[in-house]
């Protein structure tokens, strides 16, 4: 067992063993599957996908292709099939980093031992032969394998592996793009061949190899993952920048192998984003942003209306690193037995001493992702933009593990490679609680509660993503309660999101169709000026006017021939941007509650607000656990224990006193 392994042996059992990794976390991820739509961005995802349309900034476009291909199999809900596309990425993420760790170890391996000839002999270095490597083969690969199953059982991807998401599939191309990278600067070191020359000036510059298609996949891969989320993987410009300069000499910037690599990536890039105006000029059923036009795709793709989000002051990162710091605590064990993260110390610095290339490669993607996601305020997802980070520090986690085995006595190393192994399975037995998604109907009973409570062609107003995103799905993929009218407050500033409304509910704009016209009209020159109208308050209050001019038509002229409802934060929100639109129906209408919404009436008599017949499988029965930051703690269960409150008010205030004790006491 402790017989070196040759290079072709090395590379079949790593092969094998992220063949492991990758079967045993898409075991677990299918086990924990989500069985239907989910919170956040799901149901949004899911119909653009289905349908060939256009999600919101960045417009995701390579992942939209991949998930309507998923989409179209013959097994399961629309829901099961993309969200399995989400398992399948999550666990090639898996096995791809443990291909990373044990590419990393065994050319750092070479560095090593080529650093000691050099040392023992000042003439022209020895390289290493070629066909086996300074350390023990089997350690590697139980340092690799353990490192791929940590990031298997990891929070964070774990919990995007069980439901439709684009970070999974961002996971796997960050991991492609490192991999290649790595096994093309191995390859360049480790041959004795390469042809290296210095320039007059020092500068090191170097004939193009056979190795090169290394590098040149890798660049396609980046462009395509740009084509997923541009932000995550264009900060890992900085690292690659660093890594092939190290191997290189700067003078490779110089070279035209840099642009072949640029124009690969660029290629790719542009291939994958020329899906969205495509897919716009098909007028799907969602068109985000309708980037039909070239700075409509250039405002998309660079995701203008969040860069409000950004803000580099220490007001925004102080308290993103607190929660960072949690995150991190979480990760990859329980957060009081933090092992993973000892060994990503000593990995680190193990990376230092050994191979400072590496080292400096790592932290670079560290530091740069760090850099923006502490400066990027959002309330969910946000533990996803640090999985650069993480996969930072689970490759460094890997390369600890082997540095560990090395400098213990023989007789041990064995026994210390089944520990770390069970050291990365604690995390399966402490994330599954929170990630078995396998009875979560969270979303769609939130919106079945909400639907069955609207009567017949009723209008619903919300500012809730967690409704409108999942009832998207169930109006648009299951073809659930058509007649319902459901409006994003949000949305109705975004021009585009007035063809949606014609589309699929086109006797309400035509029933307000002066107010839109107004409104839209000056909507669109905001779009294309909004510096304007922030130095001018009278374009301003024109705006303003005119958008709360619509939404009052939308209410009346809905009344006339159809119940209207509001979900929560309409109704008891005194702190935000529609505070406008919030006072006026407090002033015009009574908010009956029914359910989980108000119903608005003209009156001020009692209408009685029924007896609530709400469905909470997994929300209150103990089936999942829910972290503090998770968004059905922060926005979901608050809005149950608030209505159920509101009921009780409202029946107290008409003397319903029996009953109102009842639902203060639910609540």
């Amino acid at each position: 067992m402790t017989r070196l392994f040759s290079r072709q042996s090395f590379r079949s059992k790593t092969l094998l063993g992220a063949v492991f990794v990758f079967l045993v976390a898409l075991l677990i991820y299918r086990l924990t599957l989500a069985p239907t739509v989910t919170l956040v961005d799901s149901g949004e995802l899911i119909v653009a996908a289905r349908f060939l349309g256009v999600a919101h900034p960045p417009g995701f476009p390579l992942y939209l292709i991949f998930a309507h291909l998923f989409s179209l199999l013959p097994f399961g809900s629309v829901a099961i099939r993309i969200n399995s596309a989400s398992a399948i990425f999550a666990a090639l993420a898996c096995g791809m980093l443990t291909l990373v760790v044990a590419e990393l170890i065994a050319g750092s391996s070479f560095v090593s031992t080529l650093r000691s000839e050099r040392r023992k002999r000042a003439s022209k270095p020895k390289i290493a032969d070629k066909d086996t490597f300074a350390i023990d083969g089997w350690f590697m690969l139980g340092s690799a394998i353990s490192c791929g199953l940590l990031l298997a059982f990891s929070q964070t991807l774990w919990s995007y592996a069980t439901i439709a998401e684009v970070y999974t599939l961002n996971s796997l191309l960050i991991l492609t793009i490192l991999f290649l990278t790595l096994r093309w600067r191995r390859c360049i070191r480790n041959d004795a061949n390469v042809a290296t020359t210095k320039s007059r000036s020092g500068r090191g510059t170097t004939a193009i190899t056979k190795y090169d298609p290394w590098l040149y996949a890798a660049a396609i891969v980046f462009g395509l993952g740009l084509g997923v989320h541009h932000v995550t993987v264009g900060l890992l410009l900085p690292a690659l920048a660093a890594i092939v300069c190290r191997t290189q000499g700067i003078g490779f910037f110089a070279s035209r192998r840099l642009l072949y690599a640029a124009l690969l990536s660029l290629a790719a890039l542009v291939a994958v984003d020329s899906y969205l105006p495509l897919a716009a000029s098909a007028r799907p059923i969602l068109n985000w942003g309708d980037p039909s036009s070239f700075r409509a795709l250039w405002w998309h793709i660079t995701g203008r209306q969040y860069q409000v989000f950004v803000s580099f002051t220490p007001a925004i990162a102080g308290p993103e690193l607190g929660k960072f710091a949690n995150f991190l605590l979480r990760e990859f064990s329980s957060r009081w037995l933090p092992l993973p993260l000892l060994f990503a110390a000593i990995g680190y610095i193990s990376m230092f001493r050994r191979d400072r290339t590496a080292f400096w490669f790592f932290i670079l993607i560290v530091v740069f992702n760090l850099g923006y996601a502490l400066n990027y305020k959002i309330a969910e997802d946000k533990d996803a933009y640090y999985l650069p980070t993480f996969i930072s520090i689970a490759t460094a986690c890997g390369y600890g593990m082997r540095e560990v085995l090395q400098r213990l006595a023989s007789s041990i190393r064995a026994p210390a490679v089944g520990l770390m192994l069970v050291i990365s399975l604690l995390g399966l037995i402490v994330q599954w609680p929170y990630n078995n998604r396998s009875h979560y109907f969270i979303a769609h009973d939130y919106v079945e509660n909400i639907q069955s409570t609207i009567e017949p062609n009723g209008l619903l107003l919300t500012l809730d993503w967690q409704v409108v995103s999942p009832m998207l799905y169930t109006r648009e993929i299951e073809q659930r309660r058509l007649d319902i009218k459901a409006i994003d407050v949000h949305l109705l500033r975004r021009s585009w999101y007035f063809e949606y409304l014609r589309r699929s509910y086109p006797d309400l704009i035509e029933r307000s169709r002066d107010q839109v016209d107004t409104y839209v009209a000056e909507l669109r020159r905001w779009e294309q000026d909004p510096d304007a109208y922030a130095t001018n308050p009278v374009l301003t209050q024109r705006i303003d006017g005119a958008f709360q001019q619509m939404l009052r038509s939308f209410v009346s002229k809905e009344l006339e021939v159809a119940p209207v409802y509001a979900t929560a934060e309409l109704i008891l929100t005194k702190e935000s941007q529609d505070i406008n639109f919030t006072q006026w129906l407090d002033q015009n209408f009574q908010a009956v509650p029914r359910g989980l919404v108000f119903q608005l009436v003209r009156d001020n008599q009692f209408h009685d607000p029924g007896e609530p017949h709400l469905q909470t499988r997994g929300l209150t029965d103990g089936t999942i656990r829910f972290a503090d930051d998770d968004v059905v703690k922060l926005k979901v269960l608050p809005i149950y224990k608030v209505m159920l409150q509101s009921r009780g008010q409202y029946l107290a205030h008409f003397h319903q006193q029996e009953r109102a004790a009842v639902a203060f006491e639910e609540a």
